[in-house]
């Protein structure tokens, strides 16, 4: 069975962190590891974390960031140690649990399934018979937020920013956490935009080949979020850079796939696709 690690960023979560349902859901799943990634709160959340940890240590384990460096960093040093850990999938949920945790289940059945598919991206679809819980004014700036990160990325993509996402541990993948991100809100797209970066430097499948939207059946908007809506009027820039970085006619240089310092991945493992077993050959 596939081993997944969940990296759950926390900063100052004492209050609206719900204990229990990470317990019962780590009960319920032992094939799942949950990261806590504790972002430098000056609440008492690393004491809340570590109890949980207590609870069930094979299961729960906590990541002590020392100063606060913001959610994509604390993502970004969550995702690094559950690769490095061996996990065959990693990925990252928000901490208020807007997204349950047992929709990580069911993005882990489409990796299964898929071979081709390396990262299954929550969406929150306001379709017939799913629970979206969202505010209009907030579900109106995503819709157009996700058409300007769609024409940045190439690609047809209904929702970015949906903070549940879970990853194949493939070489591209692991090289897309490899360096601090550029931006702070938007990293979800800079993560992407270096995957599609990285897979063209080696050969691998595209973003449209790699990429699965998969539609939650819950989601609900909690009270407390750090996002302002100031931090909307940032997204132009931030997408500018991110384009003119990885992805425009004068991009930098990808980093080699097969050259991972931090994380280290074998490109020849038995159930590796095709793709992948081409891109090693070729970098031998």
């Amino acid at each position: 069975m596939s081993s997944t690690t969940l990296v759950i960023p926390c900063y100052n979560e004492e209050r609206r962190l719900d204990g229990p349902a990470f317990l019962r859901f780590a009960a319920a799943n032992a094939s799942v590891r949950l990261l806590l990634v504790n972002d430098g709160s000056r609440d008492q959340t690393l004491g809340l974390l570590r109890r949980l940890a207590d609870e069930r240590p094979i299961q729960i384990s906590v990541l002590d960031l020392a100063q606060n460096s913001g959610k994509a960093e604390a993502v970004r040093q969550g995702m690094l140690q559950a690769l490095s850990e061996g996990a065959d999938y990693a990925g990252y949920f928000d901490a208020d649990l807007a997204t349950p945790l047992e929709a990580s289940i069911e993005f882990t059945r489409v990796l299964d399934r898929l071979r081709g598919i390396d990262v299954v991206v929550g969406s929150r679809l306001q379709l017939l018979g799913r629970a979206i819980n969202r505010r209009r004014k907030r579900a109106f700036l995503g819709r157009v937020f996700a058409r300007a990160a769609s024409m940045t990325l190439g690609i047809a993509i209904h929702d970015t920013q949906c903070g549940a996402k879970l990853f194949r541990a493939t070489p591209w993948v692991a090289a897309a956490f490899d360096q601090p991100f550029c931006t702070r809100w938007i990293f979800d797209v800079e993560v992407l935009a270096r995957i599609a970066q990285s897979t063209e430097a080696a050969g691998g499948p595209s973003l449209t080949e790699c990429v699965y939207e998969f539609p939650l059946d819950d989601w609900r908007e909690v009270a407390g979020s750090k996002l302002k809506a100031t931090d909307f009027l940032k997204a132009p820039a931030e997408l500018a850079q991110i384009y003119w970085r990885y992805l425009g006619p004068f991009r930098s240089e990808a980093t080699p796939v097969v050259e991972m310092p931090r994380v280290v991945l074998s490109l020849a493992r038995e159930d590796a696709r095709p793709a992948e077993q081409d891109a090693a050959r070729r970098a031998a």
